[in-house]
């Protein structure tokens, strides 16, 4: 029998979400989200890209124009009101110093005690590949979270007015094949899945048959699975990685 899910550390006060994609913290850790700024913590998000290669039938200046107001309304559904855009294009994001320094800008402003973002790993729990977005994202987070408090690291940061900050514990990442520990998310569910359905434009692109096109479905179907492994209550599940 699988182990039993860890409750996740919960002694910290902000958080930053880092993603790819607008919608990607809506396929589970915008549950906990909600969970978390109920407790009156602070949680900020960083959208990478603005979704501009989601939607087939869209040119990409459309739909990232789309995306991106969906994405403010979900975040807001879910107590988030500051959500930021850097200008990567969808479905190119590549690893390396741009990005992060962009990453490690938006830490040193924001001085977060934890980092949240999408599976990063080459595959999902499933077995299927993962994109090159979420990987390069996840791993420029991971390593931004070390540049933000090294002053020798973007030196030109601190000319910005951007000082070190190296106070960042843990990264959370969602969706993670390695997670261990979970975040109870009973009274948070209904948020999260109208967080989900805000992203009225992108879920209609999706084929009739994708799991994820059928939000409610697909967020129930989820959190009972974690749940299994965590008490029995609806529950959405991250790996822990220490900074």
């Amino acid at each position: 029998m699988a182990e039993p899910y860890a409750p996740m550390p919960d002694d910290w006060q902000r958080a930053l979400a880092v993603v790819a994609h607008p919608d990607d913290l809506e396929y589970g850790p915008a549950l906990a989200v909600a969970a978390w700024t109920a407790a009156g913590k602070q949680v900020s998000y960083l959208m990478v890209s603005r979704g501009q290669a989601g939607i087939d039938a869209l040119p990409p200046a459309e739909a990232g124009r789309l995306r991106e107001a969906e994405q403010i309304e979900a975040a807001a559904l879910v107590g988030v009101t500051d959500i930021r855009f850097l200008d990567y294009q969808d479905g190119v994001i590549e690893y390396g110093l741009p990005l992060r320094r962009d990453i490690a800008a938006a830490i040193r402003e924001q001085r977060p005690d934890i980092v949240v973002t999408l599976n990063f790993h080459e595959r999902w729990r499933g077995g299927d590949w993962n994109s090159p977005d979420h990987r390069n994202v996840g791993r420029a987070l991971l390593d931004a979270a070390g540049d933000a408090g090294n002053r020798w690291i973007f030196p030109e940061l601190a000319e910005r007015g951007l000082e070190p900050w190296g106070g960042v514990r843990f990264a959370a990442v969602g969706g993670s094949p390695y997670a261990k520990h979970a975040v109870d998310v009973s009274s948070s569910f209904e948020k999260g899945v109208a967080a989900l359905e805000a992203h009225r434009s992108y879920l209609p692109a999706l084929p009739p048959d994708h799991p994820m096109a059928d939000a409610r479905g697909f967020l129930e179907q989820k959190v009972r699975r974690f749940g299994e492994r965590f008490g029995g209550v609806p529950a959405i599940a991250f790996e822990v990685i220490g900074i």
